[in-house]
């Protein structure tokens, strides 16, 4: 079994993130850039199908040149290979070109299963499994906390707001995971040493069949934005028997409450 996951480098959570006035798209060398912490339980997971099932793990994004960064991590973590989409046409691109060029990739790799995390930490969109499953005219099972495959056949215990459901479809298809399907695993030495020699395949925009400029022919963009105001002093409350109304007071008029 061919196993595809789809990952994202995004800014770290503790750097500080902010946009590029020029443009106003994400400004990703003002932040670390880190594995997107949902795509670490896809890789987890597509590790324990393969050793399962039997088969191949490949790990691929769209990205920057520092987003092989993350692709390493991956690769160390146990997965066989890489491919990394990068092209400055694709800068700038939102999740219809995004997922585009994501499918025109997975089309030429021919996965029998593609996972993916179910939203990446920066977006929050969530909609890129679908669009996937949509573009690749292929099942999709989302926001699975379990998942299990016997022979074609795959099944997903599906987390919902309203409780769980069982789903199940004919392989090949899309499976976005939660974060509570799995633990990931932690890259060991021999894993990192081993990643450094695996194969990672690097593609151009024109090698998947893709042309133009990505930000030119975005569905969406940023118009404008204003920088968020520094934080001014705390409020503090000195407790004389009336602390606790002089907290209500101030929740109430910051309409907190």
């Amino acid at each position: 079994m061919d196993i595809v996951v789809c990952v994202k480098q995004v800014p770290d959570t503790y750097s500080e993130r902010r946009l590029d006035p020029g443009d106003k798209t994400l400004d990703r060398d003002a932040a670390d850039g880190v594995i997107n912490e949902l795509d670490e339980y896809a890789i987890e997971e597509a590790l324990r199908l393969a050793e399962a099932n039997g088969g191949t793990v490949t790990v691929l994004t769209m990205g920057p040149e520092k987003a092989s960064d993350s692709i390493r991590k991956a690769l160390a973590m146990g997965a066989d290979k890489a491919v990394h989409v990068v092209d400055g046409s694709l800068h700038g691109a939102d999740a219809v070109q995004t997922s585009a060029a994501l499918a025109a990739a997975l089309t030429a790799l021919d996965a029998d299963l593609v996972l993916l995390g179910s939203e990446s930490t920066d977006a929050r969109m969530s909609v890129i499994p679908a669009m996937l499953a949509e573009r690749l005219s292929l099942p999709q099972l989302t926001f699975a906390s379990q998942v299990a495959v016997d022979g074609s056949r795959i099944s997903a215990r599906r987390q919902t707001e309203h409780g769980h459901e069982r789903v199940e479809a004919t392989l090949p298809a899309v499976v976005s995971v939660v974060e509570k399907i799995n633990e990931p695993r932690y890259p060991s030495f021999k894993g990192i040493m081993a990643a450094k020699k695996k194969e990672l395949k690097t593609l151009r925009a024109a090698d998947i069949g893709l042309a133009g400029s990505a930000l030119a022919t975005a569905a969406t963009e940023v118009t404008e934005f204003t920088a968020a105001p520094p934080k001014g002093k705390g409020v503090i409350v000195t407790d004389e028997g009336e602390g606790g109304a002089q907290i209500v007071a101030y929740l109430a008029g910051q309409k907190l409450l």
